[in-house]
């Protein structure tokens, strides 16, 4: 099982259209959902960016950040959908995730566990927490 952050805390799955591999998206163009690896290139989904309604980028590792520059590239790229960092990503990177575009992560029960929704909260007010706002201040 898996939990979904938000910044409202922890959450339920709430999507239950399946995913479709970026390999197969072209045989399913009515794709509704695409799983990414950190090491896909997101440019064959360019004009299909419109009619996905959620992109799911997985992380192998919480030390492996390739998926940060997938999620930032498919913003740039003008997509407006729902985006999902999956894998072992831990509270410390909740800010990093949300200024590259992710809306949500999803993680693996036994790091919620470890890591419980309290730690998460506490950086959802992750706009206010950058050294450029402290800077200002």
């Amino acid at each position: 099982m898996t939990v979904i952050v938000t910044d409202k805390g922890f959450a339920a799955e709430d999507w239950t259209g399946g995913f479709v591999a970026l390999a197969e998206v072209d045989a399913l163009p009515t794709a509704k959902a695409v799983d990414l690896a950190g090491t896909d290139d997101p440019t064959p989904l360019s004009n299909l960016l419109g009619g996905i309604e959620l992109i799911r980028i997985t992380f192998p590792a919480f030390n492996d950040g390739r998926g940060f520059t997938v999620a930032r590239r498919l913003r740039m790229m003008g997509y407006t959908g729902r985006l999902r960092a999956h894998g072992p990503i831990v509270a410390d990177q909740y800010a990093m995730a949300r200024r590259v575009g992710f809306d949500e992560i999803e993680i693996p029960d036994d790091l919620a566990a470890r890591q419980p929704e309290d730690q998460w909260r506490f950086r959802a007010n992750w706009q206010a927490h950058d050294y450029q706002s402290r800077l200002r201040a």
